[in-house]
C-alpha cells in the first residue's frame, strides 16, 4: 500500500467522511481541523456552511472560495414489517450505478451496513430484465429479521445513507479513487489556498468556505455567501473527465491531468468573462496549464453566488473527475495541485483597483 503523505492523509480524512446534504456535521468538523491553522477567524452560517477568515489587507476586497461539504447520497424513509428499508435519493443518481453497492446508515447508535437491492433479474420475465431498475423499486437490507431488530440497532426514518468506500491511491500514484470527491476535492483547494496564504501578503481578505446543501439547489452557497457579501468569488468543484471509452471531444473535451478546469458556461451561470480572462492570463503567465468546458446541464455553488446582492463576478475552476455522482469517483493529483497553485496566485493580485476594473469588464 502506498505511503500517506500529508495531503493524501488530508485527501483521505475529507473523502471518508460521511456527510449527505442537511446532515455535513462530520465533513465541516474535518474541513475545520485543517483549516483552521491557516484561518484568523471562523465561524458556521445559520444552515451549517464554514467560513474560514484570512485577512491579508483589511480594507481589500472580500474573495470567496467555496466547496461544497456534501456528497450525494440516500436518506431513509420507511422502515417495513420485514426490516427493509425504504429511501430515497438525495441529490442526483442514475440507478445503473445504484444496485449491489454497499452503502452505511449513520444512526444514533452507531453505523449500520447495509447494501441496496432490487427483485432479482432471474424471476423477472424478459422484457423487465432488459430495462433499468426504477430506483422506486429498490430497497436496502441491512440484514434484520424484521423491522423491530432493525429499530433496535437504531435505524430510523430520516437517517441519512452514505456509500461505502474507501481512499485508495491506483498503481498509477496520481489517479486517486475515492466516493465523494465531490465534492470534497474542492473542501481540500480551499484548505491549501489559505495554506499556500499562511505567511504571504496578500491585498484582500480571503474566505475559505464549506457549503452545504449544494447537492439539492446551492443553498448554502447562497446563505455563506449573503454572510460574506464577497466582492470575487470561485466555485471549486469537479467537471466532467472526457478521457474515458465511448466519449468524443463534442461529449467532453477535458482530459485528466491536463490542468483544472474553467468553466465558460453551465446551467446555473454564464461565467464572468473579466475574471476568466484575468485566471487565465495569470496561467498563461505562469505555465500553469489549464482547460475550458462548458457544461448544459448541472451547475456549482458559483450559481448562486454570482446573483447574491448586487451580484458577484465568479468563476468555476474544476477539476476533471470520472464517475461522478456514484460509489467511486477517480481524479489526478496534478490537476487539484495545478489549481490550487492557480488560485493562489490568482489571489495574490486581487487588490481593489484590479476587482474594480474586473466589476466593468
Amino acid at each position: 500500500m502506498t505511503k500517506l503523505d500529508e495531503t493524501l492523509h488530508m485527501l483521505k480524512d475529507l473523502t471518508d467522511a460521511k456527510g449527505i446534504p442537511g446532515n455535513e456535521k462530520e465533513v465541516r468538523e474535518v474541513m475545520k481541523k485543517y483549516i483552521e491553522p491557516f484561518s484568523d477567524e471562523i465561524q458556521t452560517d445559520g444552515l451549517g456552511s464554514l467560513i474560514a477568515k484570512k485577512v491579508g489587507e483589511e480594507n481589500g476586497p472580500k474573495v470567496m472560495i467555496a466547496g461544497h461539504l456534501d456528497e450525494v447520497g440516500f436518506m431513509v424513509t420507511q422502515i417495513d414489517d420485514k426490516g427493509f428499508l425504504r429511501f430515497q435519493t438525495v441529490g442526483g443518481w442514475w440507478s445503473q450505478v445504484m444496485l449491489a453497492q454497499r452503502v452505511t446508515i449513520v444512526t444514533r447508535k452507531g453505523d449500520v451496513t447495509g447494501v441496496i437491492g432490487s427483485k432479482p433479474p432471474h424471476i423477472l420475465p424478459p422484457e423487465a430484465r432488459r430495462k433499468q431498475v426504477d430506483i422506486k423499486d429498490m430497497f436496502i437490507d441491512v440484514g434484520a429479521s424484521n423491522r423491530e431488530e432493525a429499530m433496535e440497532w437504531g435505524v430510523r426514518p430520516g437517517d441519512m445513507v452514505v456509500p461505502y468506500f474507501e481512499f485508495t491511491v491506483m498503481n498509477n500514484e496520481k489517479m486517486l479513487l475515492a466516493k465523494a470527491w465531490d465534492n470534497r476535492i474542492g473542501c481540500a483547494i480551499a484548505i491549501d489556498v489559505l495554506k499556500n496564504l499562511k505567511d504571504a501578503s496578500h491585498p484582500n481578505v480571503v474566505y475559505g468556505v464549506g457549503t452545504v446543501q449544494e447537492e439539492v439547489g446551492l443553498r448554502g452557497a447562497k446563505t455563506a455567501a449573503s454572510a460574506i457579501q464577497p466582492d470575487i468569488a470561485f466555485g471549486v468543484d469537479v467537471g466532467i473527465a472526457g478521457d474515458t471509452p465511448g466519449i468524443s471531444d463534442k461529449d467532453a473535451q477535458s482530459k485528466m491531468g491536463k490542468g483544472p478546469q474553467i468553466i465558460l458556461y453551465d446551467a446555473s451561470m454564464v461565467s464572468h468573462k473579466g475574471l476568466r480572462d484575468f485566471v487565465t492570463d495569470t496561467a498563461d503567465e505562469l505555465n500553469i496549464p489549464y482547460q475550458f468546458d462548458a457544461i448544459p446541464g448541472g451547475g456549482t455553488d458559483s450559481g448562486a453566488i454570482h446573483v447574491t446582492a448586487n451580484g458577484v463576478p465568479a468563476l468555476s475552476i474544476t477539476i476533471a473527475t470520472r464517475y461522478i455522482h456514484s460509489h467511486a469517483a477517480m481524479l489526478h493529483r496534478d490537476d487539484y495541485e495545478n489549481a490550487v497553485k492557480l488560485i493562489t496566485e490568482v489571489v495574490k493580485k486581487l487588490d481593489r483597483e484590479t476587482v474594480e476594473k474586473l466589476t466593468f469588464v
